[in-house]
């Protein structure tokens, strides 16, 4: 098992070099902290996961959650981290002073938070509900609201879910029926179902608040009928005691990974006393809901981003001492007089290093990219900067989601595959990163809904604007890059990569000028995937420019060798990954649409 299960020079060369978070610092709402302060933080984490989250990650995995008696109980330590979180601001870190937060960017959250997922994926997830449903309460809840849960949800004392979906619905929210009927005492009555909570009951806090969607008699059909709930577990009494919500544990699902991070079956009202109480206005509660699931879709690409990253460390260290075989000589034969060399030297090795690296270093760079754009829409009064960055934000979500949590379990299968048989087996923790990363291609929309999203809406709104800012953004790194000689084939390569981008959105509109969405999204899962590469080579010129001009400058927060690392992995992207948006982009412009069902398809 590593012992090593972060890169911390690169999250702190990319949070402070290349996303700049002294940009955001400029603001009034981020004004009292500086680089120092932040990178205090940072450290503070650290030191936190290493003690209190990574030396559990393995023994909350042999030891799951499980139901018994109509009650879920999970590893010990999840009562210490919420706890702890609680007592360090963790959970209240970005929120207002107001509701004594310390109004952190959201940057430098979502890059303390990437210590922790990589430490214990298990964890943090607890916490990041708890922050999100709790933040909900404070946009759009009533004083009342705010007063009675907020203070206990930022402590730690009290856990928060999100409970979206349903046995009969799954991901269609428009077809929900858990049922909000309202009484003339303030508060709804609550009946229904909902599976997949995630933490959704266990024993150590003192009450769960579940945010709930549901609707109320009347309300119109699809998801425009939907409202917003707080239900919690127990009803809190005028003297503080707690009585029972009529809120019951129907079981616990068992999974092949994340299996310390329980997942719940609940039942509202089953015995009719189930109360709730609405968040702002009837038939809003989608739109409201839509603020903690876009955070919640950025924090699940962080999550997978940092799994990746504690695979990559693992299967690095094991490379660099595991002795096996021996190099080929100029002559393509092997000596075996010679001492064998660490598999590390062998090409093939490299490329599943040198690809992991690619990978994570990318992906983590989209992720805190789409952070940075979160706080400036959050945090500025320029109407014109405020339209920019939220039409960006909106189009690199479903990226941010979906590209490292797809490529994240390519990545991790590589850090399997460097360790061979041990890689399988379950005293090395690779295999349990494998089965960990797997859910996240499904949390918070998969990867088909999110390809839909991003092709169906965000592609398409305000007549392609998004896009076009995204190309403009493109168009100022390859411009940079291009005063470096180093760099300007692979400058020159993603420019071309745009237009290929540029070609197969307008063959894919013909179809969505004509009405025929079906043909139109048929391969939005290409798409993604096309465009992700764009992305990350984008990311990765971006820091192979940095890099250039660091050594250039001979700037020394680095190593030479840090910034070589930079340009040659950057190297390695533009060489084996970039290249498929060219069999992507033929696939999509063929015009065979046999995924579509047709009379004629009749093949299953």
């Amino acid at each position: 098992m590593a012992n090593k299960y972060i890169d911390i020079n690169t999250l702190k060369y990319q949070l402070f070099d290349i996303h700049n978070i002294k940009d955001l610092l400029k603001y009034e709402r981020f004004s009292d902290h500086s680089e120092e302060s932040i990178d205090m933080y940072i450290n503070a984490v650290k030191e936190f996961s290493d003690r209190e989250l990574f030396p559990f990650i393995k023994e909350m995995d042999e030891t799951p959650a499980y139901y018994k008696n109509g009650e879920v109980f999970v590893h010990k330590q999840v009562g210490e981290f919420m706890r702890k979180s609680g007592e360090m601001g963790l959970i209240s870190a970005i929120f207002d002073y107001e509701f004594e937060g310390m109004q952190l960017p959201i940057t430098a959250h979502n890059a303390a938070t990437f210590i922790q997922d990589a430490a214990n994926n298990h964890l943090p997830g607890y916490a990041g509900l708890t922050l999100g449903s709790t933040e909900l309460i404070t946009h759009f809840g009533s004083k009342e609201l705010k007063d009675t849960y907020v203070p206990n949800m930022l402590a730690g004392k009290w856990q928060g879910t999100m409970c979206l979906t349903e046995p009969q619905a799954g991901s269609s929210l428009s077809d929900i029926t858990t049922k909000a009927t309202p009484t003339n005492t303030g508060f709804y009555k609550i009946s229904g179902q909902k599976i997949f909570i995630s933490g959704g009951d266990y024993q150590y806090v003192e009450n769960i608040i579940h945010l709930v969607l549901a609707r109320v008699a009347g309300a119109p059909k699809g998801t425009k009928g939907i409202s917003l709930f707080v239900v919690p577990k127990k009803r809190i009494n005028s003297d503080g005691t707690f009585t029972n919500n009529d809120v019951q544990t129907v079981a616990d699902f068992q999974k092949m990974g994340q299996r310390g991070y329980c997942t719940t079956h609940l039942g509202f009202g089953d015995t009719d006393d189930c109360h709730g109480y609405l968040v702002g206005e009837e038939n809003k509660g989608l739109k409201y809901m839509f603020l903690l699931m876009n955070n919640a879709r950025i924090g699940v690409g962080r999550g997978a981003v940092a799994i990746a990253m504690a695979a990559y460390q693992a299967s690095l260290e094991y490379a660099q001492e595991r002795p096996q075989g021996r190099k080929l000589s100029n002559a393509g034969k092997k000596d075996p007089n010679e001492e064998q060399c660490f598999i590390i030297e062998h090409p093939d090795v490299r490329r599943m290093l040198l690809l992991q690296k690619s990978i994570v270093e990318g992906g983590l760079s989209l992720v805190l990219l789409t952070s940075k754009y979160q706080d400036i829409v959050s945090a500025t009064s320029d109407k014109e900067e405020k339209e920019k960055y939220n039409l960006l934000l909106e189009l690199l979500t479903p990226i941010a989601k979906t590209y490292p949590s797809e490529a994240g379990i390519v990545s991790v299968n590589n850090a399997v595959q460097i360790l061979g048989g041990y890689g399988f087996c379950t005293d090395f923790i690779v295999q349990q990163y494998l089965r960990d990363i797997r859910i996240f291609a499904l949390y918070e929309g998969t990867t088909g809904i999110q390809s839909l999203d991003l092709l169906g809406r965000k592609t398409t709104m305000q007549n392609g604007k998004a896009i076009e800012l995204l190309a403009v953004e493109i168009m100022k790194t390859i411009k940079n890059a291009s005063k470096f000689e180093e760099l300007t084939l692979y400058a020159t390569n993603l420019g071309g990569s745009l237009q290929s981008v540029q070609k197969v959105i307008n063959h894919l509109m013909t179809f969505a000028k004509k009405g025929q969405f079906e043909k139109f999204l048929a391969d939005a899962n290409l798409f993604m995937e096309l465009l992700s590469h764009v992305v990350i080579s984008w990311q990765w010129l971006e820091m192979a420019s940095h890099s250039i001009d660091a050594i250039n400058k001979k700037e020394n927060s680095y190593s030479i060798d840090f910034h070589y690392s930079k340009i040659e992995t950057m190297k390695f992207y533009f060489k084996y990954e970039l290249p498929k948006i060219k069999s992507l982009a033929e696939s999509i412009l063929n015009d065979d649409l046999v995924t579509i069902k047709t009379e004629k398809t009749l093949l299953f």
